[in-house]
């Protein structure tokens, strides 16, 4: 994307399984306490996890990070993690809801149920982002931002400790950008501009 075709980006969507929590430090340690945009994220973990990955996060990183709660307003500077167990949707007016519906793609929380509401509320406004996993969850949601205009990229595979997840969203056509944790990282920093 050159710099004439920046789009305006109002959110940012991550979806990561395993060997997620090692790259998510990586790319978010990049981020600023004055980072301007909401970050959403579905990473799959075991339903009976307590809230540890966002206490890991949080020490090691400067930017506000705590897991989404149902009916809460998405705010800016903020990374939101899906609570084990539940999908997460976006809702048109840009709150979280929760859901105890069937697993997709195996996983609740599913990258795809996430990437999909995110979809029809951002549009072309939204970047999304699948990194390190061993499925296939995300690749549809992936399909559906690019066709509504979003911005997709992919962890490059050879940097992956799953590559599976990264190749099936790349194997779709829909994916925009191929690039390394730090370049994703980058990538991220560079949307504080628009």
């Amino acid at each position: 994307m050159n710099p004439e075709q920046k789009k305006m980006v109002d959110a940012i969507v991550i979806g990561a399984s395993a060997g997620g929590l090692y790259v998510m430090i990586r790319i978010l340690q990049l981020l600023p306490v004055s980072f301007n945009k909401p970050v959403i994220v579905v990473q799959h973990r075991s339903r009976d996890e307590r809230s540890l990955l966002e206490e890991v996060l949080q020490q090691k990183c400067e930017v506000k990070i705590k897991q989404a709660d149902e009916k809460e307003l998405i705010q800016p500077g903020t990374v939101y993690f899906a609570p084990p167990d539940y999908h997460l949707l976006i809702e048109n007016d840009r709150s979280f809801s929760l859901s105890f519906d069937a697993p997709v793609n195996y996983s609740r929380p599913s990258i795809d149920v996430l990437f999909e509401t995110a979809a029809d509320v951002y549009k072309e406004s939204l970047v999304a982002i699948i990194l390190t996993g061993a499925n296939k969850d995300g690749a549809n949601g992936i399909k559906k931002i690019a066709s509504l205009g979003g911005t997709t990229i992919a962890q490059a595979p050879e940097t992956a400790d799953y590559p599976e997840m990264p190749k099936a969203a790349i194997s779709t056509g829909y994916v925009q950008h191929v690039l390394d944790p730090e370049a994703i990282g980058q990538f991220l920093l560079d949307t504080m501009k628009n």
